[in-house]
């Protein structure tokens, strides 16, 4: 399958969604408001590594100090209130309607060479849908590196399995056992990672697609799309930010593309809030995509465990 590749940001929030979902992925042009918080987010890493260049930190620290410093650094940019401030201001841009969209917190990922971590705090997510990870169909996903990649350290995407059935170990991912442990544990990991992500099983994963653009060019795309982390095979860390949005017109009426293979238990859905006023989303809306979750897990994540 041939993937749509649009580098148009000029059109409005609806359309995009709509694009979204048939399966275009779109290369937004850097724009001043992710351009503040690609600066906002290098600001804090900066600061974080105390004097060491965080592209090449990796070569002095070992890896149980760098996670040290990952650990509290993540955290600090996802609980900012800036880093919302920020999102906001990037919806706005885009002509997202802050009183109907809605935001998960923002993460900060950091892709070491692949030959010093690829687990834990600098995961290397192998070919996936966000939606195995209980997120709903009607997710957007937005991605920008913060200081560029190469084809050595970008984003794929498999265009090969859209709207086509991939097996998969999703079954085995429950939303609320994630937030009860798996979360929580990521720094534990540095040599191996036994957390239950789904990943693709008895097959690969079909064509690859890598695009490359320049700090802050943000990709959108559906969380329906099969996509992973390029193993870094260059000598500088990789950072990228991300957050996704759903809208509220699309949770009401399950809007989306089809759920070809995603069989997770649990929902996401709790984790967003509305852009203006920061309110979740009301509890007879997520009762719609509340499929199974454990009894005995965590409906929302306490981040406050990740400082304590």
């Amino acid at each position: 399958m041939t993937m749509s590749i649009s580098m148009d940001g000029s059109i409005g929030d609806d359309e995009r969604r709509a694009r979204v979902f048939d399966g275009e992925v779109m290369c937004l042009p850097p724009n001043p408001a992710v351009l503040a918080f690609c600066d906002f987010a290098w600001d804090l890493i900066v600061s974080a590594f105390d004097g060491y260049d965080p592209t090449h930190a990796h070569t002095g620290l070992s890896v149980d100090d760098y996670v040290k410093i990952l650990g509290p650094l993540k955290t600090s940019f996802t609980h900012h209130d800036q880093s919302k401030k920020l999102i906001h201001e990037f919806l706005v841009s885009l002509g997202a309607e802050p009183t109907t969209t809605y935001f998960d917190v923002p993460r900060l990922r950091v892709v070491p060479p692949a030959t010093y971590l690829t687990v834990g705090l600098g995961y290397n997510y192998s070919p996936h849908r966000d939606t195995w990870y209980s997120a709903p169909q009607c997710q957007v996903n937005y991605w920008a590196p913060i200081r560029g990649v190469t084809d050595r350290s970008c984003m794929s995407f498999h265009p090969d399995f859209w709207l086509k059935d991939a097996s998969n170990t999703s079954g085995e991912f429950d939303a609320y056992e994630w937030n009860r442990s798996s979360r929580r544990d990521a720094s534990k990991y540095t040599t191996s990672d036994p957390r239950p992500h789904p990943r693709l099983s008895g097959q690969g994963p079909g064509s690859e697609v890598r695009i490359v653009g320049e700090p802050g060019t943000m990709l959108c795309f559906s969380a329906a799309q099969l996509h992973a982390t390029v193993p870094n095979t260059t000598d500088e860390t990789r950072f990228s930010l991300d957050f996704r949005t759903v809208s509220l017109t699309d949770v009401q009426s399950h809007r989306g593309p089809a759920n070809v293979d995603s069989h997770s238990t649990g929902t996401t859905l709790r984790d967003f809030v509305r852009a203006d006023s920061h309110v979740r989303l009301p509890d007879d809306l997520i009762a719609g995509y509340d499929l199974n979750g454990s009894a005995d897990g965590v409906l929302v994540f306490d981040h406050s465990v990740l400082t304590s």
